[in-house]
């Protein structure tokens, strides 16, 4: 078995939408032109956004921020990701699905890869953001401190 993590991306335009905002891929294989299957490498983090609409307007709008786990360890089932992963962000609602892009928009705005970010960040946006908090910035000082905390950590 492989220890990748599978992301099966759809594109019906105006229909259907699943993709990918940030992570860096092992893998893709292409199933066809609206299908597209993207393997990620244990330990990755990536952003998988679903959107979908029927003709009265948008009925799913979500983003999830996992991490890769290998085949063989415990994980979270999310629709269209095979095995599963770590969940560190779950948000649903378009409104709410906003303020999670523009939070990645600021950390690209820091010089730093959304996919390089502390996992407990992500954690922090997804806890503020269920309880109607705004959450911290990243910040520069911040991802250094995670950085750090990497090098010293088994």
């Amino acid at each position: 078995m492989s220890d990748l993590t599978h992301v099966e991306l759809l594109w019906l335009e105006k229909h259907v939408e699943h993709w990918i905002r940030f992570g860096r891929p092992a893998a893709e294989q292409i199933l066809d032109r609206r299908r597209r299957v993207l393997s990620f490498m244990p330990g990755s983090i990536f952003a998988f956004v679903r959107w979908a609409a029927n003709d009265f307007g948008t009925i799913v709008s979500r983003i999830d921020i996992l991490r890769a786990v290998p085949a063989s360890a415990p994980c979270a089932t999310v629709p269209y990701v095979r095995p599963g992963g770590d969940i560190l962000l779950r948000i649903a609602g378009w409104a709410k699905v906003q303020q999670v892009l523009q939070m990645i928009d600021t950390v690209e705005g820091v010089g730093v890869d959304p996919a390089d970010a502390a996992p407990d960040y992500w954690r922090h946006v997804h806890n503020r953001l269920s309880a109607g908090e705004t959450p911290r910035w990243y910040t520069r000082s911040r991802h250094q401190a995670w950085l750090r905390r990497q090098r010293i950590e088994p």
